[in-house]
Order: C-alpha cells, then sequence, then structure tokens
C-alpha cells in the first residue's frame, strides 16, 4: 500500500489544530472607536451591573442580578471606588478595583439553561499586573493577562485614541495607560461560573466597570491574538474543506488500488 503525503499533511494539520484546541475562549476589543464602554456584541441573553448603587468601601461582599436578568453573582473581597481618572464609565458613579495578588471572585449563576459563556468589562488604566481568570466547577480554564490588550493596541492605527481617560470629566488625564471594553466569549460548549480579578504583580490596580454577563450570539470588536485561545482553531468552513480534502484524498487512494490490482 502506497502511503500518500496529502493524507500525511491533511492529518498533520488536524491534528495541529486539535492540539490548539485548549483554551476554549475568544478575546475582543472594542475597536469600532475608542471610548466605547458597553459591548456592541449580540446575545441571547444579557445584563449589566454598574456600581453606581453600591457603597464605596474596602473588601466588600455584594450580590447582583446584573440590572434584572437572568444572571446572579456574588462578589467577595471586591473594592469600590467613586469614579476618578483610573475608573467609572462615563466619569460618574463608581467602580470595582483590587490592588492585591489575591483580589476578588465573582460567582456567576443563571435561572434559565446554559450558563454563562459570556463577560465583557470596560478596562480602564491598563497595566501589566492587571490578570482576570475564568474557572468551571473549581477549575481554571483560562487566565488573560492585561498586558496581551496593550500589545495589541499598540499595533492598531488609532492606538493613541485608546490612552487617556476618555470621560469629560477626566479628559486626557491617566495619558500613559489604555482604556478599552473587553469581551470574553466562551466556544465549544464551554460555560464558566468563576471569575476573578487580580493585580500580579502588585503595583498598580485592576480598575474595572460595567460588568456585562450573558449568553452571546455574536462576537463584535476586533480579535485579541492570545497564545492557545480557540480563535486559533479553524473556523467551520475551514473544517469542512479540511474534511472534504480528506475525502478526496481518500479516493485517489481507492482509485490507486484498483488500478494497480
Amino acid at each position: 500500500m502506497i502511503k500518500s503525503p496529502s493524507i500525511a499533511a491533511v492529518a498533520s494539520v488536524l491534528a495541529a489544530s486539535s492540539a490548539q484546541a485548549v483554551i476554549p475562549f475568544t478575546v475582543s476589543l472594542e475597536s469600532e472607536a475608542a471610548g466605547i464602554q458597553k459591548s456592541t456584541s449580540g446575545f441571547d441573553a444579557v445584563g449589566i451591573e454598574t456600581f453606581d448603587a453600591i457603597a464605596t468601601g474596602t473588601c466588600k461582599n455584594v450580590t447582583s442580578n446584573f440590572g434584572g436578568s437572568v444572571f446572579s453573582g456574588r462578589y467577595a473581597g471586591v473594592q469600590i471606588n467613586k469614579a476618578d481618572q483610573y475608573g467609572g464609565a462615563g466619569g460618574n458613579g463608581r467602580y470595582p478595583v483590587t490592588f492585591t495578588n489575591a483580589g476578588y471572585s465573582v460567582d456567576l449563576s443563571s435561572s434559565q439553561p446554559g450558563g454563562v459563556t459570556y463577560f465583557g468589562f470596560w478596562l480602564s488604566a491598563l497595566d501589566a499586573g492587571n490578570n482576570v481568570s475564568f474557572y468551571q466547577g473549581g477549575q481554571l480554564l483560562f487566565t488573560f493577562g492585561a498586558q496581551a490588550a496593550r500589545t495589541f493596541i499598540n499595533t492598531l492605527p488609532d492606538f493613541k485614541s485608546y490612552y487617556g481617560n476618555p470621560n469629560i470629566a477626566f479628559a486626557g488625564r491617566n495619558s500613559g495607560e489604555p482604556y478599552s471594553f473587553l469581551n470574553f466569549y466562551a466556544r465549544g460548549g464551554t460555560s464558566f461560573d468563576r471569575i476573578v480579578f487580580a493585580e500580579k504583580p502588585a503595583g498598580g490596580g485592576y480598575e474595572s466597570d460595567n460588568h456585562m454577563v450573558g449568553r452571546w450570539n455574536r462576537v463584535s470588536g476586533t480579535i485579541v491574538p492570545v497564545a492557545g485561545a480557540i480563535n486559533t482553531v479553524p473556523e467551520p468552513a475551514t473544517w469542512l474543506m479540511l474534511v472534504f480534502g480528506f475525502g478526496l484524498v481518500g479516493v485517489g487512494m481507492r482509485k490507486h488500488m484498483l488500478v494497480a490490482d
């Protein structure tokens, strides 16, 4: 039997693609224009926590229904600050922050089937210590170091427009750090039930606001390249082409064998 190099090549591509499908997340930033502070994704269900009705203070435990949605969350150990140059969507209200390696956690649930497949937030005053991790059933699924967002923002033609607070009350302040809305989409049937915000290494703060929770049906913004993330896996159309190609190679082999016989 003659082994076709075409089959080996296709098998190699399939194996490599499968190996890349380790982290079931796609990450994007809202890049239609700098200054966007809510997601423009599409959802089957979604809710938002703005933190404006929560009293300021440190190490607070807070429950949220994300604006009366089908989702609920329990924040543990979070600090709530008044809007300033570092955070607070719209330049007013309040926002959550952590300055520690331990950070704060958010336990999520839904009153409807399907779980949580989307989480997004306005990331402000981004620094190298900003890390956010996603869990399911106590198992770590994915950690996103915000330095990846900074690196990607710096490749954009209008990257300078992301730097500095975009809100009128604090316009242009803190111009050395970018501000952007980040989207996290779980894919391939994956959902998550816990998120942890942490500042590792400690040295600044992890400021965010407008926490949005949902089940997504349309991705928005520009995909942020993340090593090992699922956005490196071929889309369905690509998989079909690979499978179709594999089929053609198989047919070719069969014909070759019949002629040989």
